[in-house]
């Protein structure tokens, strides 16, 4: 680097989301209580803590937003998402992993859930925030 360059760092915030899914096909979302997206519909997650693996993180808020508890460990990655814009306060990427759960699971919204319910995959919301359909594309793929 030169004198006249000027390197520049994004901050960069860590994440992470869990697909939800029934034997039978229904898929866990909560409705949003905040903004970006307040009202709209989403994949439990959020942010890593201090310390945190980020399938620990999803375990833990798939636990807080909707009352569903699942071993860190029976998480299956589905992938990364880093594409830039993602997220309107910034720059997010998430990893986001997939647990099949026992359909007569109950379940509670809490944290910053405003809602939680199952939907059926063919009968999902017009919108779902950020990129959380693409995400749920990858974790339903054959």
């Amino acid at each position: 680097m030169t004198d006249t360059e000027t390197e520049t760092f994004e901050t960069i915030r860590y994440t992470a989301d869990v697909v939800a899914l029934t034997p039978g096909g229904d898929v866990l979302l909560i409705e949003r209580g905040w903004a970006p997206h307040e009202g709209a519909w989403a994949l439990p997650g959020g942010h890593c803590d201090v310390g945190e693996t980020s399938r620990t993180a999803a375990a833990r808020e798939l636990a807080e937003e909707t009352g569903v508890h699942v071993a860190a460990d029976d998480l299956r990655q589905i992938g990364v998402f880093d594409q830039p814009g993602r997220d309107p306060r910034g720059r997010y990427v998430t990893v986001a992993y997939a647990a099949i759960v026992p359909a007569d699971t109950p379940i509670v919204a809490g944290d910053d859930a405003r809602n939680a319910r199952w939907w059926p995959l063919n009968q999902l919301p017009k919108h779902l925030a950020f990129d959380h359909a693409e995400i749920l594309r990858a974790a339903t793929a054959s």
